[in-house]
């Protein structure tokens, strides 16, 4: 491998690097313009696994908006991430793989409400580069577990 090559494929790691935490701070924040930016124009998003649904970036945005209400107060955390680019000719191809764990504190909304809500699992993300960058082609959630909140017997 030439330092080139090397210097291009060091340059590709970080840039995947800040699309995974964009997307992250993204959904934390609620900016779901910005959300919706991080994909290609025929990227998807598949949540089934957490108990949401699959869709276009715009139909997941759209879930995602009225579903986070919920959840005034979020932090995703993405990490042990594992990144696969394809290769063409020895050379980084324009496509690539994350395979990422995931741990997700999150507060019911509302006065008096619930302790936290978390959940955690392994994100699978496909990427394709783009004129624009790399962007997320499919984003898939498996969610290993959740804890909720305990809820008082009643009359307690």
């Amino acid at each position: 491998m030439t330092q080139r090559v090397e210097l291009a494929t060091v340059l590709d790691r970080l840039a995947v690097d800040e699309l995974v935490t964009d997307y992250a701070v993204t959904v934390d924040d609620g900016d779901w313009a910005g959300y919706r930016a991080l994909f290609a124009p025929d990227g998807r998003a598949d949540y089934r696994e957490a108990g949401g649904v699959e869709g276009s970036a715009d139909e997941i945005a759209r879930w995602l908006t009225s579903t986070m209400e919920l959840f005034p107060m979020r932090q995703h955390l993405i990490v042990n991430r594992k990144v696969h680019f394809d290769s063409v000719d020895r050379e980084i191809g324009d496509t690539a793989r994350v395979q990422a764990d995931y741990f997700n504190p999150m507060r019911f909304a509302g006065e008096g409400s619930a302790p936290d809500f978390v959940c955690g699992g392994r994100y699978a993300f496909d990427l394709v580069r783009t004129q624009g960058g790399w962007r997320l082609h499919r984003v898939t959630v498996h969610e290993k577990w959740r804890r909720m909140p305990e809820r008082a017997p009643a009359g307690a």
